[in-house]
């Protein structure tokens, strides 16, 4: 079986009590809410990671003011033909930002069509992933060991 590692870094930038999150297809279509940020470049410091996908998915400069903790998965996807089956591990690094610059916009030809503020109160409701639950709980509690547990959902 294939192994597959990817680094991402990603930022919560809550203001006024929203929190800026961006849309991204499900592997069905279906739209849901990210946490903006995204994969690390080949030699790229995941701070540097996480300044750079904010400005390609939502026009803001942001500043990096705290880590708040990351988060591990990992999934076996099957597949077909030849390659087979993917063991794939996702280390995703969960950064506090603050808006510093720039413009709210959407990402064009990006992995994201749509950047939005939504206030803290309406995040339940949303088609999110669960990386948005996993911020925000490392966000409010602060974890010492930068770590949280937030349940599969049903």
């Amino acid at each position: 079986m294939r192994e597959k590692l990817r680094v991402a870094a990603y930022a919560v930038c809550v203001r006024d009590d929203r929190i800026l999150l961006a849309r991204s297809p499900a592997p069905d279509g279906t739209p849901e809410w990210v946490l903006p940020g995204g994969g690390m470049e080949h030699g790229e410091d995941p701070l540097d990671t996480v300044v750079r996908e904010l400005d390609e998915e939502t026009g803001y400069r942001v500043e990096v003011t705290g880590l708040l903790g990351m988060d591990s998965s990992r999934h076996v996807f099957p597949r077909e033909g030849l390659r087979g089956p993917v063991d794939h591990h996702g280390l995703r690094i969960v950064y506090e930002g603050r808006i510093v610059g720039g413009a709210l916009r959407n990402e064009v030809g990006g992995s994201t069509d749509l950047a939005a503020w939504h206030d803290l109160a309406d995040v339940p409701a949303l088609t999110r992933v669960r990386l948005v639950d996993i911020a925000l709980k490392l966000w409010r509690e602060r974890p010492v060991d930068g770590r949280v547990f937030v349940p599969p959902k049903a």
